[in-house]
């Protein structure tokens, strides 16, 4: 017994440093596979819309809402609609989207100021609105049929294509081709080497005849 007492003792002095190791040493887990995060096509308002994206930068992507209405528009959302804004479109229902194609097209209801909408006191309505897609379109095209009928000088604009805001027309805006810009002593110069150049084809055209005409034969 006394000598079975001194092995076990040094079995046991190797088993702790194995069992040291084995502890230190990092468990070797199984490399996961990051599931693929599929985006869908959302419709909101009339436009196709990254589902992928937050609620404030999808709202953004419609024709008519900029960076400051998407902003109050979010906010109402998450005060109103109870619709958290670090959540992405895909991930709402079809109810939630319904709501908020509700809010951007109705805003003043929902607590956002008048001045944030983009036509006040209609011509025909007399309503604070805010039109946006294809609404937005229609009602800027009948304005501007609106003033050509009228022969304003906006509508007058309007009809030649030329800018309607007072912004200068010298250096912007140009359509069609484009034509290099000449200093006035250039032109000149290049006028009178121009005016030289067609004299000297004249001249070379009046003699060519001169030259090629056959001499008359002498009488028998």
């Amino acid at each position: 017994m006394a000598e079975e007492q001194p092995q076990q003792k040094k079995e046991e002095k190797k088993a702790k440093p194995q069992a040291a190791q084995q502890a230190a040493a990092p468990e070797h887990k199984p490399k996961t596979q990051k599931k693929e995060v599929l985006t869908s096509i959302i419709r909101l308002s009339g436009k196709d819309v990254n589902g992928s994206l937050p609620i404030q930068r999808a709202i953004d992507q419609v024709k008519g809402v900029g960076a400051g209405m998407a902003h109050c528009l979010t906010f109402a959302i998450e005060t109103k609609l109870k619709i958290p804004s670090s959540s992405t479109l895909g991930s709402l229902t079809e109810q939630q989207v319904e709501s908020i194609e509700a809010l951007i097209k109705n805003p003043g209801q929902y607590g956002i100021p008048t001045y944030l909408l983009n036509r006040r006191k209609d011509m025909e309505t007399g309503k604070d609105m805010h039109l946006v897609s294809n609404d937005l379109l229609f009602a800027t095209r009948q304005d501007v049929t609106r003033d050509i009928a009228m022969k304003s000088w906006r509508g007058h604009r309007h009809q030649y294509g030329q800018k309607v805001r007072g912004q200068r027309t010298r250096s912007t805006g140009r359509t069609g081709a484009t034509i290099g810009v000449v200093k006035k002593s250039e032109a000149a110069k290049g006028g009178a080497v121009a005016a030289s150049a067609e004299g000297a084809t004249k001249e070379k055209k009046e003699a060519a005849p001169k030259a090629a005409a056959p001499t008359a034969k002498p009488a028998a």
